[in-house]
């Protein structure tokens, strides 16, 4: 594999990924932070449906979407299908209830007593919600980074939705499955090398806040 197509593909993975654990957590945050402060009738049964999908295989997801992104499927017409369009909407469904679930657990656990203090300060249920975003904004943080990993390793959906298409959609996981299939081992380990210095650098940054925070 020349270095030109191992750059390419390296950028692939951190665009897609990277804008995949964006829109899931403008997605998720807002989600999160309405469950996590109100209670009504059927938010046991969301929940429940969220740890659902955070179990969901990859190879499932991609499936549902090959079918909603290929030409006999309803969104066929938009030509999606064996893109990097594709392969970001179909990371984002994967990550985003796994960011919810982590960003519902860290506003649950921030103190409830911020958001009715700033109510009592007479600020808008707008404003307490900022407060307590800003209390829980480390452990935010943490659930956007883990979707993020999340993404960038997964290789199911990638190759489904994306179809591993040379200088386009092949990422970092799809060339190791690739350069392995060929018997290129020495290939598929500095690809899988590149891949575990990018995770260890997304814990750093964990690791770095959680101390900043304590």
């Amino acid at each position: 594999m020349i270095v030109r197509e191992l750059l390419l593909a390296i950028g692939i993975s951190l665009k897609t990924s990277g804008l995949a654990a964006l829109i899931a957590s403008l997605l998720a945050v807002p989600a999160a932070l309405f469950l996590a402060g109100r209670e009504f009738r059927g938010k046991r049964a969301l929940l429940l449906v969220n740890q659902t999908w955070m179990a969901a295989p990859t190879v499932v997801i991609g499936l549902l979407f090959y079918f909603l992104l290929s030409r006999s499927g309803p969104l066929g017409r938009f030509g999606l299908l064996y893109t990097q369009a594709a392969m970001t909407i179909g990371q984002v469904f994967l990550i985003l209830p796994l960011i919810t679930g982590f960003s519902y657990t860290a506003l649950r656990q921030v103190d409830r007593r911020a958001r009715l203090t700033a109510l009592a300060l007479g600020a808008s249920r707008r404003q307490a919600s900022w407060v307590v975003l800003r209390e829980a904004r480390f452990a935010l943080l943490v659930a956007v980074l883990a979707g993020f990993a999340r993404a960038i390793s997964e290789v199911g959906i990638a190759m489904m939705l994306g179809g591993n298409i040379r200088n386009a959609t092949r990422n970092i996981t799809t060339a190791i499955a690739l350069e392995t299939a060929k018997g290129e081992f020495t290939n598929g380990v500095i690809l899988g090398g590149i891949l575990l210095v990018i995770t260890l650098g997304i814990n750093i940054l964990v690791q770095v806040g959680l101390r900043s925070r304590d």
